[in-house]
């Protein structure tokens, strides 16, 4: 149990945060200010080119003066907006048409970088007005002027450095895939996910992500690291969930797929409270399993940028060809690169709707999962869903259309959706569809021909 005391002191220490929200509408008047001195500067030119006193080395200044104030505002914009989302408040432009793309995934460490290259880029500029004035410009200003330009830019590199990308583009060479009898062990210490941030409503042992923290959610004998019991494999491939198990007379393919960054104690977190339920990589997926499927589109698709871009992920195809495989491994992708990711089966989602239905909060529902930019739904189709729920679904799709990613799993296609949730199937499906790259894999069941090799045998 919580300290009353303790959890109130500590309620009042985070609301001091809004101490600074003067701090940010000064800004803002600072701003205001450099708007006056950019139109004063503008009419002076254009008084000294009507008048015909305008020289070409007094034109290249003027304008690079204005590009210096232009720049000076834009790294203030980036303060008072970055800095206000970031240390005070949400501010909430999730969908907003005109939301800056830098804002979208903006933390401390990105905030700090782009201030960084901001300055670097002012620093240019005034160096650039020092060498077209050079005339005029002593030769121990500009030793200094371009001593401090080369330690803004160093700064800035040592920055970008600390701060991760990196860091991860060094690591990602270096990374070598794990032992198969290391991988079962990571996977089980990836799947402790947080009860309050995974999908409600699990009832069932076996859909529950590994290491559930609810016990009657959890599977029944936790697989130890080491030590596999008979029928694991089995239980745990649900769905469409499964690892490529190469033979050892079968020569390993290196993957087309791109490897998997380094590792992140942040990402790790953000796997964890994901709700995987088992942790998936790209690099382990067999490809030679499903008889067709666009690799190329999966490649992309690895680098998670569909997620920024704000666009859908839909793999189609029959039961076991390996779609959950993929949306886990791009999920875990996501979490990756800085993205807050929530995974669940479409009668969890369904579930956790119809509980906030209920509670009569569904719109805060909606709107809390905006914090989210990609959502997982798993297995649609299985069970067709009655009017009211397959209602529920639309409010999710057409919340999230243009506003975040989805990730969505099927055995048919999107045309055949009316099987699932009735007359709401085709608005659905359009915005579902509307900006999606769809996957489609043929192939038979992998977990069915790994059981019948074993009856074989």
């Amino acid at each position: 149990m919580r300290n009353p005391t303790t959890t109130t002191l500590g309620y009042a220490l985070f609301a001091t945060r809004w101490l600074q929200a003067p701090l940010y509408f000064g800004l803002v008047a600072a701003q205001g200010v450099y708007v006056y001195k950019f139109f004063k500067e503008l009419w002076t030119l254009v008084l000294m080119c009507v008048s015909g006193h305008a020289t070409e080395t007094y034109v290249m200044l003027a304008v690079l003066k204005l590009v210096d104030v232009v720049m000076i505002a834009n790294l203030l914009i980036m303060v008072i907006v970055g800095g206000y989302e970031t240390f005070v408040s949400r501010i909430g432009l999730q969908g907003h048409r005109d939301q800056p793309e830098w804002l979208s995934h903006v933390n401390s460490n990105v905030l700090k970088v782009k201030l960084a290259t901001a300055i670097v880029g002012i620093s240019s500029v005034h160096l650039l007005q020092m060498f077209v004035d050079v005339h005029h410009t002593s030769h121990h200003a500009l030793l200094w002027g371009t001593v401090i330009h080369m330690a803004f830019i160093a700064s800035a590199a040592i920055l970008a450095y600390m701060s991760g990308p990196m860091v991860a583009q060094a690591d990602r060479g270096h990374t070598d895939r794990a032992p198969a009898g290391h991988g079962q062990a990571g996977q089980a210490q990836a799947g402790h996910a947080h009860a309050q941030q995974a999908p409600s409503g699990r009832a069932h042992a076996q859909h529950a992500p590994v290491g559930h923290a609810h016990a009657q959610h959890a599977p029944a004998g936790p697989m130890q690291p080491g030590h596999a019991q008979p029928g694991d494999q089995e239980e745990s491939d649900r769905g469409d969930r499964y690892l490529a198990q190469p033979g050892p007379e079968v020569p390993v393919v290196t993957p087309a797929l791109p490897r998997q960054p380094g590792p992140d104690a942040d990402a790790e977190a953000r796997i964890r409270a994901a709700g995987f339920p088992a942790r998936k990589l790209l690099e382990d997926f067999d490809q030679r399993h499903p008889r067709d499927f666009d690799r190329e589109t999966v490649a992309r698709l690895g680098k998670a940028e569909f997620v920024t871009a704000r666009r859908n992920v839909v793999f189609v195809g029959p039961p076991g060809t390996g779609k959950t495989h993929l949306a886990v491994a791009l999920g875990v992708r996501a979490c990756q690169a800085g993205q807050r990711v929530l995974f669940g089966t479409a009668a969890e989602w369904a579930a956790r709707l119809s509980d906030a239905r209920a509670a009569g909060r569904l719109d805060a529902e909606l709107t809390a999962l905006d914090d989210h930019p990609l959502l997982i739904v798993d297995e649609i189709g299985y069970t067709p869903f009655d009017a009211a729920t397959a209602g529920l679904f639309f409010r999710l799709v057409a919340h999230r259309y243009e506003r975040a990613s989805l990730i969505v799993t099927s055995d048919r296609p999107l045309g055949r959706w009316d099987e699932v949730f009735g007359p709401s199937a085709p608005a659905m499906t359009d915005r579902l569809a509307h900006h999606a790259d769809i996957v489609r894999l043929d192939g038979d069941s992998y977990r069915t021909r790994r059981a019948t090799s074993a009856w074989a045998d």
